[in-house]
């Protein structure tokens, strides 16, 4: 039996079109079935073909992908070390590889932060200003998470101008400098809470310091030298944390904001952060916390180059075994936005879980930690984000159309 949605006598043109043939992944089963759009919602599951006609045989329908943080646009911004390029050009850019990748909505994780260069609050707030006023030229559906370093207390009207945008962001906690400042001897996996009192500390005139923080120099433009005295100047603000945290906190649940927290490593870390409004795991990286998120109902978010790859290149969990454990509800495109569909193709070849739930890591899981209740899986009512997907059995699969609310948004039609 078809499930149906009433259109309903609007006076306006309805623009309706069909897939036809395609195995279309619904919420609890593949089933070769149609799916009918109309003015940028799903209307009708199983009936006739009305309108437009789509043929998606021997192709793959569901929903589109959902990334909660991306950070690859950095290259588009700044595609040398040093070398900035105009911002229009970057995003339009970003757009189409988003669109191309099957991702019809973004949270670009903008660094909010200290340091001069790339990552600099008022770059920051210009990206976010210049993606806005082109909202109209896009193709996607490009959000910010606000990727918040904590002691960069220069970003708070930022952060306020951003919740009172069109479109709600996210608000990342990330405490980059803390973990810069632990003690030689201690692993970024194994240190402990950032804001107690027993955290260990590093000393600044150590040369170690120098080599720790030279990558984070060169790109800020700085020389180590320089780039160490600004570091002990922001870590002299470490006392006032906490409270601007809170601060953050509040402003964004008011806002009806996400809030997630970065990179946690310990169960008191996601206790502290939960407790300010922030209810998503951010790539946790020590089982400890990301069973802490579990336990307390808390999303866990993982990079999908991480399950790509078939590891953490800096040594913290395994996204594909988190998945098999029931430790991961989405997985984020982090620096590369192919990531998303690989790390499905991966996690299928490995047998981690069934399709389904594989694709729900990039969409409806998303969806869920995002607040999305209008996307992220192919229901009747839902907003018609879609893709259509070329995989044949052993080999890459390959997006050939994304939809955006029913627009097309790419459409890669191969030459065979």
């Amino acid at each position: 039996m078809a499930l149906a949605f009433d259109i309903g006598k609007t006076g306006v043109t309805t623009v309706i079109q069909t897939f036809e043939g395609a195995q279309v992944y619904l919420p609890d089963q593949i089933v070769e079935t149609t799916v009918t759009v109309a003015d940028g919602r799903i209307v009708e599951i199983g009936g006739p073909v009305q309108g437009y006609r789509i043929d998606a045989r021997e192709m793959i329908l569901a929903p589109a992908l959902i990334d909660v943080h991306g950070d690859a646009f950095e290259r588009q911004v700044m595609p040398r070390p040093g070398v900035y390029f105009p911002l229009e050009a970057a995003v339009i850019d970003t757009d189409r590889q988003l669109a191309s990748n099957g991702i019809a909505t973004a949270y670009h994780a903008i660094t909010l932060g200290w340091e001069p260069g790339l990552r600099d609050v008022s770059r920051g707030r210009d990206l976010m200003r210049t993606m806005r006023a082109m909202a109209p030229r896009l193709t996607v559906e490009n959000r910010v998470q606000l990727r918040w370093e904590t002691f960069a207390f220069e970003a708070l009207d930022i952060i306020e101008e951003a919740l009172h945008g069109p479109l709600l962001p996210s608000i990342a906690f990330n405490d980059h400098t803390s973990m810069t400042m632990r003690a030689y001897d201690v692993p970024i996996q194994d240190r402990g809470f950032e804001l107690s009192p027993d955290f260990s500390i590093a000393a600044l005139d150590d040369e170690r310091m120098k080599t720790r923080t030279a990558s984070k120099a060169h790109r800020s433009g700085l020389s180590e030298d320089d780039y160490i005295a600004l570091l002990s100047r922001v870590w002299d603000r470490r006392a006032d944390v906490p409270d601007m945290i809170d601060r953050v906190g509040r402003i964004g649940t008011e806002a009806g904001a996400p809030m997630l927290s970065h990179d946690d490593t310990t169960p008191e870390t996601r206790a502290w952060f939960r407790d300010r409004g922030a209810r998503v795991s951010e790539f946790p990286m020590v089982l400890a916390a990301a069973q802490a998120a579990r336990d307390a109902g808390d999303a866990i978010i993982f990079g999908a180059p991480n399950a790509a790859r078939g590891g953490s290149h800096i040594g913290s969990l395994g996204a594909g075994d988190m998945v098999e454990a029931g430790l991961c509800d989405a997985l984020a495109s982090d620096y590369f936005y192919p990531a998303m569909l690989a790390a499905v193709a991966r996690l299928d070849a490995e047998k981690r879980a069934d399709r389904l739930t594989l694709w729900r890591l990039v969409s409806d899981g998303p969806a869920r930690a995002m607040n999305l209740s209008d996307r992220g899986s192919i229901r009747v009512g839902q907003r018609a984000d879609l893709v259509l997907i070329d995989w044949p059995q052993g080999h890459t699969p390959a997006i050939t159309g994304t939809w955006v609310a029913g627009r097309a948004a790419y459409r890669g039609l191969p030459t065979g």
